[in-house]
């Protein structure tokens, strides 16, 4: 996992569960089970419920290794979790990565059910995208499943969730950053608040968020008797079913926005789009990185092309439509090195939660070995005011290795982006982006890219 904390210690973000926590060890992560685990660990491993998960790519598979305990009085077992190729957060996920997650969550809850487990636990953050598929990273979310209990998660899931998933289809697919500000999910009464009246016609949507919330709203401040109620097998399989149901039929279609179909208004012509395709491909090949990002990735055209020659990409963009164009078209071919996510340049996730410290920021969860930072930098300088020594700071933090596209003045694109203001930038040059960026870079290679007026670099970090 590329968050995790090289010094010994618990990890920032592992740290509510009584039941076990990660530590890093010499740059490795381990998790720690805790003895009051113990029992339900048993269970997991030795009714076969994990060994089906993990064929399955629903839950993370992890050996079990002889380290030193970090808490040796409190410590039953440590495992060794498979690494996750790069962490990533519901807040940067497009529409159809939440819904992928959601459906995941209850999938995994109903095979437990069968195994006489539950999940305790239905935090979006549990899930990361491995292999292109939706999965579980917390092997310590399951307990034992007692007839009659209900499903002490089902408020979480639908917080984290459903509640998100609601508020992007019905009204806006950029409401998945208030998961951003509510760490914990969007509160059901402010979904409620939000969410168009023809929903409460919709039953499993005035079930799940508007009488659910309701509910919270009568009882709040009384003693919770979740856990003492009752609720049968069955019962609690229709629950299950019931929001199954409702998140399939919640729908969104990326469309109408300025860059969901950039490629199909874009100045190149064929041949320079093809050039600068081969340019990112060779350099690529030349690097063999470990990890790319993409920044400013559009339906990640070019993320495909780096990735035929890095081990994993991460295909940023700021456009919800051009995310989840990429999503779509991930899952349809079966990538499994491409992770795409959302992403403003300007206003990057930030670290989160308790301290700070319990969601890295983008920044912590660098540097890449490689950038693309292909058609960004005039919306940087230019539409942002970012003076370009700022950007050229801000990508060499980012990264080893950047491929980096100069778009100058005398291009459609820019010309557009000035017609309505006042010319401002008059370093805004090829002599002055080189000469910012040589203070933190050294330039391996500099092409201009065919029938096209752009500039694409190669360049290194110092």
């Amino acid at each position: 996992m590329t968050n995790q904390k090289t010094n010994s210690g618990h990890n920032p973000a592992s740290f509510r569960d009584p039941s076990g926590f990660l530590f890093s060890r010499g740059g490795i992560l381990y998790r720690q089970v805790n003895r009051v685990y113990e029992g339900e660990y048993v269970k997991l491993m030795g009714s076969g419920l994990y060994e089906r998960l993990v064929k399955a790519g629903y839950l993370i598979p992890h050996t079990e290794v002889s380290q030193p305990p970090l808490e040796s009085e409190s410590s039953f077992k440590i495992i060794q979790p498979e690494r996750v190729p790069f962490i990533s957060y519901p807040y940067e996920w497009s529409f159809g990565q939440l819904k992928s997650a959601a459906l995941a969550t209850l999938t995994i809850q109903k095979r437990a059910l069968k195994a006489d487990m539950s999940l305790k636990d239905a935090s979006a953050y549990n899930i990361q995208f491995v292999r292109g598929k939706a999965t579980l990273i917390d092997t310590l979310s399951f307990e034992t499943y007692h007839e009659g209990q209900p499903w002490v998660a089902y408020k979480q899931f639908c917080q984290h969730f459903l509640a998100p998933l609601a508020l992007m289809a019905l009204k806006d697919a950029r409401l998945n950053q208030l998961l951003r500000v509510y760490i914990d999910g969007v509160p059901l009464d402010l979904a409620s608040e939000l969410l168009p009246t023809k929903t409460r016609f919709n039953f499993g949507l005035l079930t799940h968020i508007h009488l659910h919330a309701g509910a919270q709203r009568k009882y709040s401040g009384e003693e919770v008797k979740s856990r003492g109620g009752s609720m049968s097998r069955q019962a609690m399989t229709g629950l299950i079913e019931s929001l199954e149901a409702t998140i399939q039929k919640l729908d969104w279609t990326p469309r109408g926005t300025e860059w969901g179909n950039y490629y199909d208004i874009t100045n190149y012509s064929d041949a320079a789009f093809e050039h600068k395709k081969q340019l990112v491909g060779e350099w690529s090949a030349r690097l063999k990185p470990a990890l790319t990002w993409d920044l400013g990735a559009n339906n990640g055209e070019f993320s495909r092309v780096a990735g035929e020659n890095s081990a994993y990409v991460v295909s940023w963009d700021i456009d919800p439509a051009a995310v989840e164009q990429n999503y779509r078209q991930m899952k349809k071919d079966n990538t499994e090195y491409l992770l795409p996510l959302l992403l403003d340049l300007t206003n990057p996730s930030p670290a989160i939660g308790w301290a700070n410290r319990e969601r890295d920021s983008f920044g912590q969860r660098g540097p890449a070995d490689l950038a693309l930072a292909l058609a960004v930098i005039h919306h940087l300088a230019i539409s942002n005011n970012v003076p370009l020594p700022q950007v050229a700071e801000f990508f060499a933090e980012s990264c080893k290795w950047l491929v980096i596209e100069f778009v100058p003045k005398q291009d459609s694109q820019v010309k557009k982006l000035l017609a309505s203001r006042v010319d401002i930038f008059p370093n805004y040059t090829r002599e002055g982006f080189e000469s910012a960026f040589k203070e933190k870079f050294e330039i391996r290679a500099a092409v201009e890219i065919r029938e096209a007026e752009r500039v694409l670099y190669l360049m290194e970090r110092k």
